[in-house]
């Protein structure tokens, strides 16, 4: 396949096999700050038991977007602990630009989450939550009421869904619990990372295929059928698929590389690559 890279002065087009794919948004990235980006490596090795594309800063995430002409990717903060995210938010606010968008941490026992939101809302571009580390059920009693406040503040909610890629966690994020979620909340911009449940693929078509929910393809592209990944593209809303990657977990160009040669059509593709996350997030 034959890539030329134009510039315009704005932003970069790729031109693959005389189609002009217009932009490139990865709606799930991680990064952390240079000072705590050793540590934050050694223990994502140590746990998920992988090598990491590089070292998890802003620095390494935008070379390799140079590198694969992305033009926009969401940074998602984790905070382990309460006390964790104002830091991680001040730093995610302090990092957004043209090019990086920003999901904020919050975390089920941190007691200003009312106030946080609103600094969310002002600086941020919506919020991530990593039940399994976090330790909750994403429909617990006590996190109900962040998602009535985030859906009148139009906040898009990424989860992390499904199993861990350790494997030895337990499941708090399942379709099913996903499913009642959006029952009670169908105003909330929800977005399922790893294509609504890692390793849940069967909960993932039953519960959650065809509906009104965001589905991100991290985790999704290299761990089914290539005939069985199509399928679950197509039983879905075109306009509900989202580019995702979890870098650095991730080289972002094994994924862009799959996508591209999958036999789905070139609209598909403009939508997952980039038209829908454009609109999620105005960008």
């Amino acid at each position: 396949m034959i890539c030329v890279t134009i510039y315009d002065g704005s932003r970069t087009s790729i031109v693959k096999a005389g189609k002009d794919i217009s932009m490139i948004i990865d709606i799930h990235t991680h990064a952390w700050p240079e000072k705590v980006s050793q540590r934050a490596r050694e223990n994502l090795e140590k746990v998920f038991g992988v090598k990491l594309v590089g070292d998890p800063t802003l620095k390494t995430l935008l070379a390799y977007m140079d590198k694969n002409n992305i033009d926009i990717s969401a940074v998602c903060g984790v905070a382990t602990k309460p006390e964790q995210v104002p830091p991680i938010n001040e730093w995610l606010f302090s990092i957004r630009s043209k090019r990086i968008k920003v999901f904020c941490a919050l975390h089920p026992e941190y007691k200003d989450w009312k106030e946080e939101l609103k600094k969310i809302k002002d600086s941020g571009d919506g919020v991530k939550l990593q039940p399994e580390f976090q330790d909750f059920y994403i429909d617990d009693e006590k996190v109900l009421p962040w998602y009535e406040e985030m859906q009148k503040f139009k906040l898009p909610l990424i989860f992390h869904c499904g199993k861990e890629l350790s494997g030895t966690m337990l499941v708090r994020s399942s379709p099913e619990r996903m499913s009642k979620l959006m029952k009670k909340f169908p105003e909330l911009k929800i977005i399922a990372a790893h294509f609504g449940g890692f390793e849940l693929w069967d909960e993932v078509k039953k519960y959650l295929l065809g509906k009104d929910i965001y589905l991100d393809t991290s985790f999704f592209f290299h761990f089914l059928p290539i005939e069985e990944i199509k399928s679950m593209l197509l039983a879905h809303p075109e306009d509900r698929l989202l580019f995702g990657t979890d870098f650095p977990i991730v080289d972002q160009k094994k994924d862009i590389d799959f996508l591209n040669n999958l036999d789905i059509s070139e609209n598909l593709k403009e939508r997952i690559f980039f038209l829908n996350a454009r609109q999620l997030l105005s960008a």
